[in-house]
């Protein structure tokens, strides 16, 4: 006849029936070896992505202008800088408002997320539709020359991002409206706001080389 279970040996058993049982119900949470979120790393690696594809414009206009040394811009051809200069002011007025509506939304302050992200629309449209009308007074166009297309070019593919990101911020200010959102879960608008502001930055490099130097 065998002897009946020890005591600690019942316990032990129902602890490990109760701990399976818990598990069942509540899975264990994920630990991201990264230390950031699937889409905000997912965001951070497109964005590393596409300076590449910046860099080998930036590449070729460099080349042009230290190894060709060719005149910037050709002969001729004239470049709105004052108009350019007041563009980069809105652009950049639009990372301050997008900052205001992440803040609002990690503050509870809905007020704040809607008006930062209405007011981001409307900058980043209207820096759009400024750099557009600037592409039909300027006069010349990509294929007259390589200052041509490599203008064109930089600055198309900036204004490509944009109109992406004004996509993005699309949504975001549409679900902000519909109640989407809140302190404890504002990916939704944090991630948007990341490319909105890698786009910001980008934008001072182009200025800076296209116009100032």
């Amino acid at each position: 006849m065998s002897a009946p279970p020890a005591a600690a040996d019942v316990f032990a058993v129902g602890d490990d029936k109760a701990f399976h049982s818990h598990a069942e119900h509540h899975p264990p949470k994920i630990h991201w070896s990264s230390g950031a979120e699937p889409a905000t790393l997912g965001m951070l690696l497109f964005i590393v992505s596409e300076l590449m594809l910046f860099m080998a414009f930036f590449t070729a206009y460099f080349f042009i202008r230290v190894v060709a040394g060719a005149e910037w811009p050709a002969a001729g051809e004239h470049i709105p800088v004052d108009v350019a200069a007041v563009n980069t002011a809105i652009l950049l007025s639009s990372s301050l408002t997008m900052h205001w509506a992440l803040t609002g939304i990690r503050n509870g302050n809905r007020r704040a997320l809607k008006g930062g992200l209405v007011s981001t629309l409307a900058l980043g449209a209207t820096f759009l539709s400024i750099q557009i009308n600037e592409y039909v007074h300027l006069g010349w166009a990509p294929h007259d020359n390589a200052q041509g297309s490599i203008f064109y070019g930089l600055t198309g593919l900036h204004g490509a991002h944009v109109a992406v990101g004004l996509i993005l911020l699309t949504f975001a200010t549409i679900r902000s409206f519909r109640g989407h959102y809140s302190p404890e879960e504002h990916r939704g608008v944090e991630v948007p706001g990341i490319y909105w502001h890698f786009v910001d930055i980008m934008w001072i490099f182009v200025f800076s080389s296209l116009y100032l130097l």
